[in-house]
């Protein structure tokens, strides 16, 4: 027997929210230099509680964090990459990752900004996981 209303298609991937930890976290002078880990780890969970402002939907949040802020586990809702080497570059490879999906990367470097844009992905500033 076959199913009267056609096959059924698997549901969309949520929006993959990606992360520039340290940009992120420098956009702001709190102190962050002093403990780059723990500003890390301050935003990770800030966006474990709150998610993506304005996004109504289901989103999948990854933490790209480098340098001194290497180490910062996962908590739920937030999957944390620490980057081997350069973050951008992180950055990139999991843009690249999940072409075909919609993807928001979060950062205020403009390099960075083209080379995500370049493989389709969205951009916004720090200012929408801050305010």
């Amino acid at each position: 027997m076959t199913d009267p209303l056609g096959p059924v298609s698997p549901a969309p991937s949520p929006l993959l929210v990606v992360v520039d930890g340290a940009n992120v976290v420098g956009s702001r002078p709190d102190g962050w230099w002093r403990d780059r880990k723990g500003a890390a780890e301050r935003l990770r969970d800030r966006l474990a509680s709150e998610g993506l402002p304005g996004h109504a939907g289901p989103v999948e949040i990854v933490l790209v964090v480098e340098g001194a802020a290497r180490g910062v586990a996962s908590v739920p809702g937030v999957r944390v990459e620490s980057a081997p080497g350069s973050g951008d570059d992180r950055i990139v490879e999991l843009t690249a990752e999940h072409v075909g999906r919609s993807r928001l990367v979060v950062t205020a470097d403009r390099e960075l900004r083209r080379r995500v844009t370049a493989l389709g992905a969205e951009v916004t500033g720090p200012r929408t996981v801050l305010d």
